[in-house]
This record gives C-alpha cells, structure tokens and sequence, in this order.
C-alpha cells in the first residue's frame, strides 16, 4: 500500500554533492525510523544513515560528517543530502521507512537509485 519514489540520483565527480529524494504515494501511521541503504556490485547493502521518529540520527562511520539525513512527517518524504562525495560512495541507494502499527513492524523500500562519483 505504501510506496516509494526515490529521486536525485546520478553522476558526480568526487567531491562533489547530490541530494537524494524518497516521496511517499500516501500516508503513514506509525512512522518509527526513515533510511537510507546502499549496496555496492558484489557488495553487501548496509545502512548508510537513518532517523527516528524521535529525531536521533545514526550514520555509518565512512559517510559521518558528509551526509545527512532529514524526513519530513507532514510531507511523508526523506532526504539524503551527500557532500564530499567520494569514489568508493559509489552504489545503489534505497530508501527505508519503517513504520509500527498494534504489535507488528513493517518495512517500505523505494526502486533504489544509482549515484556514481567519479575520481
């Protein structure tokens, strides 16, 4: 029922930035934590950044201090903005929501979007 748009993606040379984009078909209740993956060719995805509901912030320790990451409830949209981008920063990036609802935890993906960064 919840889907995902992600937008923002592309190629960049390194140092560079880009702003990455995830919009929600409809609304959310329940939003628990916002994210953002990527994985890499042959490589395993990991979370890049994340955001809860509450508004605390975790990031992976290569991207710390680079990106970051801001949701916006009322517009049941996430945003990645990426500076200093880097080569090895290369990969496919996915949006995560996840949301509560009674005793259950669900997880929304976005399609993923490419970001190269050129050297």
């Amino acid at each position: 029922q919840v889907q995902l748009v992600e937008s923002g993606g592309g190629l960049v040379q390194a140092g560079g930035s880009l702003r990455l984009s995830c919009a929600a078909s409809g609304r959310i209740f329940g939003l628990s934590a916002m994210g953002w993956y990527r994985q890499a060719p042959g490589k395993q995805r990991e979370l890049v950044a994340v955001v809860s509901s509450g508004g605390s912030t975790n990031y992976l320790d290569s991207v710390n201090g680079r990106f970051t990451i801001s949701g916006d409830n009322a517009k049941n949209t996430v945003y990645l903005q990426m500076n200093s981008l880097k080569p090895e920063d290369t990969a496919v990036y996915y949006c995560n929501v996840v949301v509560v609802r009674g005793a259950g935890l669900y997880d929304y993906w976005g399609q993923g979007t490419q970001v190269t960064v050129s050297s």
